[in-house]
């Protein structure tokens, strides 16, 4: 086991590979919302469809997460920066700064307006793993909300493509 001092440090690694950004949100089982922004997400299996995010141990988005044991994966559109770095901030009024609905039985609340596309996902297993948690969630419905190119995230900044968009024509079913 190396000495926690001599440990790397990660962070300029990650920065140098570029994602999207999310934002997981939920309902405490009171109704009250919660939610913050992750890039820490990836599909895990097709069958059954389950993704994995990552959010940090001690958060109140994740105690809500497992006391509702739904969450909903809103994945921000390259217009959608604001809403990025509002549910990053830690402000505890965030929900009143954004336009939210919820959707069924299973999830959180779907950021409408900054999200091109919703997942909403009921937790299989949460494990610790250091200073975060790793949730898996079985996706019980994806909305596609509007058609948008995603917010991109790297080198602490964010960006979207450009030169790819004439390209891509939106075409989702890479997964295919």
């Amino acid at each position: 086991m190396i000495p926690e001092a001599d440990q790397p440090d990660i962070r300029p690694l990650m920065a140098g590979f570029p994602t999207g950004v999310a934002v997981i949100t939920t309902l405490a089982p009171g109704g009250q919302p919660w939610g913050m922004t992750c890039t820490s997400l990836c599909s895990v299996a097709l069958d059954p469809p389950t993704l994995l995010v990552c959010l940090r141990r001690g958060s109140p988005t994740l105690e809500a997460v497992q006391d509702s044991g739904g969450f909903a994966v809103n994945l921000l559109h390259s217009q959608a920066r604001p809403t990025a770095e509002l549910f990053a901030s830690g402000a505890r009024d965030r929900f009143e700064k954004v336009a939210w609905r919820t959707m069924g039985p299973v999830g959180g609340p779907h950021l409408h307006e900054a999200a091109h596309t919703v997942a909403d996902c009921a937790v299989e297993d949460v494990q610790p793993v250091g200073d975060h948690a790793v949730v898996m969630g079985r996706a019980v419905a994806i909305t596609q909300l509007q058609l948008q190119l995603p917010l991109l995230y790297g080198m602490r900044r964010y960006g979207s493509w450009t030169d790819a968009a004439e390209d891509s024509h939106l075409d989702y079913d890479f997964m295919s």
